[in-house]
């Protein structure tokens, strides 16, 4: 398909013309008199966003989400490419599941699948997974995570990051010290997990992970990746190790950004989450680091339950929220309006670094002649009520529904192909 998209504004501010043919942006003044064309004055045009942590739940637990809704959501959310998640059944540990995963992906995706590889087999933490031949596989993959699980073994951590080196692998470690935090842990250790008599999970279950891990990473010159980060110990750790010279990245959740603890007074389980939803101090921390550069990346951690799985005492209830929809907008309501960020900034933290991160060469690139036409068209004063029964996803477990939040997204195009369109979307012929 062709497509002309007149008068966008870029994030440096220019105004332009975009001409997409054979997924490709083209030069405009090779358009043909009938293209079909979308008005974009008023827009901004920024390149399509990447999300280095998603959980699409197939194979395995279709009945919460697939590869098609997950990436339908995420459309709807700006992206045109998303990570997906180990923690599949089965898990995704071999070079046939990550191939599967990315067939899938290229048959009923709305955005780019890339698999992330286990780093253990069966995410069990005793032994590594097939490393190598999911690195040499048509999936290509580069990124490996037990996210969910800690890879809590030292020696074992230590050889994942030395394996991984050989080829510029990234291991992405959630950090989670079973010891001080262990299944049971809900909620973020403070006055509230006491009063409401819920199992504590300090922030240094957390931070001390991340303090061994970054020293692993050195001592095998290799690549550590950090997710969802939420204290302001782990920050401190992030930035000394970089100051460091030590090959680490991380990235910060939306609800980590947005969403205080204070919300499980109620014992709603819409509102748990691993890690937990921290206190204000914490929130700032993370809000500082990204827009300094120390938390690199947005990662959504989009987490899709069904109501079977949320319907529990909120120590039983499976931990997660869905992420994808309201990503950007919480990151416009949290960085790019007080001024923490430029539009460029959030460029940087939500395309090109996680596509760096990942490795990918199609994603994450300008918008410019003969790159590929990546593009998500954003109205940067739109807001609405968050609606969960309007999802894209399966799951309805969303933390933002009832609040009024930036609804930017008016049109995400993924290889030149529109993906998703808003009823404010003006076309024409």
């Amino acid at each position: 398909m062709s497509l002309l998209i007149t008068g966008a504004k870029t994030a440096d501010g220019t105004t332009r013309d975009l001409f997409i043919a054979n997924g490709v942006f083209r030069d405009p003044a090779d358009a043909p008199g009938n293209v079909e064309r979308i008005d974009a004055d008023g827009l901004l045009a920024l390149p399509g966003l990447v999300d280095l942590h998603t959980h699409l739940r197939e194979p395995g637990f279709e009945d919460a989400e697939t590869i098609g809704s997950g990436t339908e959501a995420a459309a709807r959310g700006g992206y045109t490419c998303v990570h997906a998640m180990a923690n599949t059944e089965p898990v995704t540990d071999t070079a046939e599941a990550a191939d599967y995963v990315a067939a899938l992906g290229a048959r009923d995706g709305f955005a780019q699948v890339v698999p992330i590889g286990a780093v253990t087999k069966n995410l069990e933490g005793v032994e590594l997974a097939e490393l190598g031949m999911m690195a040499r596989s048509k999936a290509n993959v580069r990124v490996f995570s037990d996210d969910g699980r800690c890879v809590t073994d030292s020696l074992l951590m230590r050889r994942a990051l030395s394996y991984v080196a050989a080829f510029n692998g990234v291991i992405a470690q959630h950090s989670q010290d079973p010891r001080l935090a262990g299944p049971g842990a809900c909620c973020h250790e403070s006055e509230i997990s006491g009063r409401l008599g819920l199992p504590g999970w300090p922030t240094q279950a957390e931070s001390v992970i991340i303090a061994r891990d970054v020293q692993l990473a050195e001592l095998a010159n290799s690549r550590l990746h950090v997710c969802h980060v939420s204290s302001a110990e782990s920050v401190d750790i992030i930035r000394w190790a970089k100051k460091r010279g030590i090959q680490v990245t991380a990235e910060a959740t939306p609800h980590h950004l947005y969403l205080g603890t204070e919300l499980v007074e109620n014992y709603d389980t819409t509102f748990k989450v691993n890690p937990p939803l921290r206190t204000s101090e914490h929130i700032e921390a993370v809000r500082e680091a990204l827009a300094d550069g120390t938390i690199d990346a947005v990662a959504t951690d989009h987490a899709p339950h069904t109501p079977q799985d949320k319907d529990h005492p909120f120590d039983v209830a499976l931990p997660g929220m869905l992420g994808l929809e309201q990503s950007l907008a919480v990151v416009i309501e949290t960085m790019v309006k007080p001024g923490r960020l430029t539009w460029e900034g959030l460029v940087e933290r939500m395309s090109y670094i996680p596509a760096r991160i990942g490795q990918l060469t199609n994603q994450g690139r300008p918008i410019a002649i003969g790159e590929p036409a990546n593009v998500v068209l954003v109205d940067p004063n739109a807001t609405a009520v968050v609606d969960r029964g309007a999802s894209k996803s399966r799951s309805r477990n969303n933390p933002y529904h009832g609040r009024t939040l930036p609804d930017p997204v008016i049109t995400t195009i993924w290889a030149g192909r529109v993906t998703y369109s808003s009823p404010a979307t003006s076309s024409s012929s």
